[in-house]
């Protein structure tokens, strides 16, 4: 079945040379101005920042990156983007069937583009359990078997990590056989505290079973989606804050995000570029505990680009005057 094609670089503004830093860039300022916490019109704004998360997951990933660069040429094929063939594997270790059932999700946070290229086994129904078929090779009338285990990925906010939710899921079965599609809507629970690849399990939503078997499950991993201001690490986020050379020297009082209510932190006189400062309890939760992860605030010190003829006068006062001297003498 043909795939609609996802041009990321269009998604974030930048052309297909950009660097790191730029797509980082474009990045951040889109999905600080489409983040659902801040957008009037959260429904648009939730659509948005997926389609900025996904192509941000892609483009800053270089192995990623390459494998879309890679298809190029087929993007302008007539009836949409359809990915060359490839060994599709099962979970069970076995190669998958030509004519196996597929599986294509909504409200996952992925666009069936991503899931073909990049999601897990490209939205085919895997084997944990036994087989879906109702004859053994011989053809040989066989028992109840349970059907087989399906595998998909699910995109989760950070909001969602700290308070959990109730996503819509919809997951439509194609048959290639027949082309007959059929669709199914349901509810999947985000936990609150789930990390970056934990698997939510959702009994019964997998393939049919054979014979009176018992379906299969779905398995959905979990990818936190990317944040223009936070990076988690387990229960733990990780924050860079930028500081002026004067405050990282003399020290200061500044107001640092969280996912709640901002925060202010002391930053101590003479603190390094580089250095860390924790502030207790304001991560994410440990799972089912009441127990939060701290929030590392990293201090990053930047230097004017450009100054002025009395602020140069200044930074040359202090380099005859400043007894500091970072590399050792020479002599």
């Amino acid at each position: 079945m043909p795939v609609e094609f996802k041009d990321y670089y269009a998604t974030l503004g930048v052309p297909r040379t950009a660097s790191e830093e730029e797509i980082k860039k474009a990045f951040r300022g889109l999905a600080r101005k489409h983040h659902p916490d801040v957008a009037k019109d959260k429904r648009a704004a939730e659509e948005r920042f997926k389609e900025i998360n996904e192509a941000y997951e892609v483009l800053s990933d270089p192995v990623k990156r390459r494998k879309y660069d890679q298809f190029g040429a087929s993007w302008a094929e007539e009836g949409g983007f359809r990915p060359p063939p490839h060994g599709w594997s099962e979970a069970g270790g076995g190669a998958s069937e030509p004519w196996a059932e597929e599986f294509r999700f909504e409200g996952t946070g992925f666009s069936d583009f991503f899931e073909r290229l990049f999601g897990r086994g490209g939205g085919r129904g895997f084997g944990f359990g036994g087989g879906d078929s109702a004859a053994d090779a011989f053809g040989r009338a066989r028992g109840p078997a349970r059907g087989r285990d399906v595998e998909g990925d699910i995109l989760v906010t950070l909001g969602e990590a700290l308070r959990g939710s109730v996503r819509s899921v919809s997951m439509q079965r194609v048959d290639p056989r027949t082309g007959q599609a059929q669709t199914q809507t349901f509810k999947v629970r985000i936990p609150v505290g789930v990390q970056d690849g934990q698997t939510i399990r959702v009994p019964g939503k997998g393939r049919d079973g054979a014979n009176g078997g018992d379906p299969g499950d779905l398995f959905l991993h979990v990818r936190h989606a990317a944040h223009p201001d936070f990076r988690a690490r387990g229960s733990d986020l990780h924050y860079e804050l930028e500081l002026a050379p004067w405050e990282a020297v003399l020290g200061a009082a500044v107001e640092v995000p969280t996912l709640e209510d901002p925060v202010t932190v002391r930053i101590p006189a003479g603190t390094n570029n580089g250095q860390q400062l924790r502030v207790r309890g304001r991560g994410l939760p440990r799972g089912r505990s009441a127990r939060r992860g701290d929030l590392y605030v990293q201090v990053a010190v930047r230097l004017p680009s450009q100054t002025s003829g009395e602020e140069r006068l200044l930074w040359e006062k202090l380099a005859r005057v400043s007894r500091f001297r970072p590399r050792p003498s020479s002599g």
